[in-house]
């Protein structure tokens, strides 16, 4: 559980910009939304386990690499 203060910092946007990959690519590869492509990069949603690991996959990189805990 996150604490009050505490945000969810992501690099999908620099991941996601150097594979060539737009926000709507990316979104359609994961089956969500533009906008959640939007408001995940940032920092307004976090997304469900089975989103990020979607996310993860289609960037070729881990769960860890995308998200990390800042406040």
């Amino acid at each position: 559980k996150m604490r009050q203060g505490e945000k969810l910092k992501t690099s999908i946007k620099e991941l996601r910009e150097k594979d060539g990959m737009s926000m709507i690519d990316l979104a359609e590869k994961v089956g969500v939304p533009r906008s959640t492509i939007e408001y995940l990069e940032e920092g307004r949603y976090n997304p469900s386990l089975t989103l990020a690991y979607k996310i993860a996959e289609v960037l070729n990189t881990k769960i860890e690499d995308l998200f990390k805990v800042s406040q």
